[in-house]
């Protein structure tokens, strides 16, 4: 019973982290970020040409403490789908897929001296893994939208 209520936590947060990840304009900006997500829970936040990538709030509290994230280099590709690093903590390890195709543009360097920020701000501007140049943007509309992205946890948590 006590499991159960825990999912039910986690996927009511999860549910309310979701819904206020709609489309949001950069103040005095020309673009807009939307996010997307895969059912493992990986998500990329699009800026243009650019996504921002990384797991889930609703993974990071399914892992429990991160102690240690693997990242790509700068230039590598990956295929939507393709494994681009991993994460561990104190209870699992776990690969990290591309939710999209893409090139690597930039890492998120203060994931290697402080892992544990994933816990603390996964989807927000410190807790990302990489940022990918789009290559192929037709894949985004495989991706669930925040609300879709809701619904699934909430499935997830029964």
């Amino acid at each position: 019973m006590a499991s159960s209520l825990l999912a039910r936590t986690v996927a009511r947060c999860s549910l309310n982290k979701a819904l206020s990840l709609t489309s949001v304009a950069r103040v005095g900006g020309v673009r807009n970020a939307t996010s997307y997500f895969t059912p493992a829970h990986e998500y990329c936040q699009v800026d243009g040409d650019v996504a921002t990538c990384g797991i889930t709030d609703f993974a990071q509290r399914a892992l429990g403490d991160i102690v240690f994230v693997d990242l790509p280099d700068i230039d590598d590709e990956f295929e939507k789908g393709d494994s681009f690093g991993s994460v561990e903590s104190v209870k699992a390890a776990s690969d990290v897929y591309a939710p999209i195709s893409g090139t690597v543009v930039e890492i998120n360097e203060n994931l290697t001296d402080d892992p544990g920020v994933v816990n603390t701000d996964a989807e927000g501007e410190k807790g990302w893994f990489v940022k990918l140049k789009i290559s192929d943007p037709d894949e985004l509309a495989d991706l669930m939208t925040p609300e879709a992205y809701a619904e699934h946890c909430a499935k997830e948590a029964h």
